[in-house]
């Protein structure tokens, strides 16, 4: 039996998550995931693999607001609007990776918390309503977009696949480490590579492509520490044409919004036609 065990939202691109019991699915991902972004003086995105420190801002949405705050200190702490008006902030064309795509700058107050505490010029950029990026029409149904994220709206790993793995290391790591939105329990490790269309419940999803690990995994999101794990390991096992694998991006075959909970049942369409 396969079920949905954690779920979890990135309101900021690159800053701590959030573990929920319970989200609402949007066609750019979960509500809030990755909506927010920081840019550096040209507008392209930052992430831990410039900055490791970011690991060490936590999130949490707190109606009206989105505070992020430092792990090791919350009081010191910033609160961003979740309800951003779409026309009373400076537009600003923003890049990730090789797109460019319209967002919306945050006031000087709040970019400056930012700058001062990570020790660098940087602006939060947040992504209305309006903007449409497109996920890579590659791998991806046509028609599909994404926020923020590198690629895809949404990432699976099962739980199995982080055990197979911990097996190897000499000293275990948590899931945090790879920063998926979903994790199920049951079935064998890595059987997430030969998924197709599943469901989360009665929510259709389809996995359209491997995830390539970059440096991040390497980070300590408690410490901001790095070290060679767990890329050393996963290169012996999981390397394909010089890419490190773990994890499925996913895109959701639905429209308008649905409901995910944990304990809710993952069933893989193959699967389920075998009965």
């Amino acid at each position: 039996m396969r079920q949905l065990s954690e779920i979890w939202t990135y309101p900021v691109k690159s800053l701590g998550g959030i573990a929920l019991t319970e989200a609402k699915v949007e066609p750019r991902g979960l509500q809030y995931d990755r909506r927010w972004m920081l840019v550096d003086e040209t507008g392209r995105f930052v992430s831990q693999r410039e900055i490791p420190a970011m690991a060490l801002l936590g999130t949490a949405i707190e109606p009206p607001y989105l505070t992020v705050f430092w792990k090791n200190d919350p009081l010191e702490k910033i609160r961003i609007p979740l309800d951003v008006p779409e026309n009373e902030l400076e537009k600003l064309r923003v890049e990730v990776w090789s797109d460019r795509c319209a967002a919306q700058v945050l006031p000087d107050d709040i970019n400056n918390w930012f700058s001062d505490n990570l020790k660098g010029y940087l602006r939060l950029v947040h992504m209305p309503g309006s903007t449409r990026r497109w996920a890579d029409g590659r791998y991806a149904p046509k028609g599909q977009h994404v926020s923020f994220a590198d690629g895809y709206p949404f990432l699976l790993i099962g739980q199995a696949s982080l055990d197979d793995l911990n097996r190897r290391l000499a000293q275990p790591l948590p899931m945090n480490r790879f920063r998926p939105n979903f994790v199920f329990t049951g079935g064998q490790a890595f059987e997430e590579d030969t998924w197709g269309e599943f469901q989360i419940s009665d929510i259709q999803f389809r996995c359209v492509k491997p995830c390539a690990r970059c440096i991040i995994p390497t980070t300590d999101q408690e410490t901001g520490a790095r070290a060679a794990e767990p890329l050393k390991t996963l290169a012996t096992f999981r390397q394909v044409e010089h890419k490190i694998l773990f994890g499925q991006n996913v895109v959701w075959l639905g429209e308008g919004e649905a409901i995910v909970k944990t304990g809710d049942s993952v069933k893989n369409a193959i699967l389920t036609k075998k009965g």
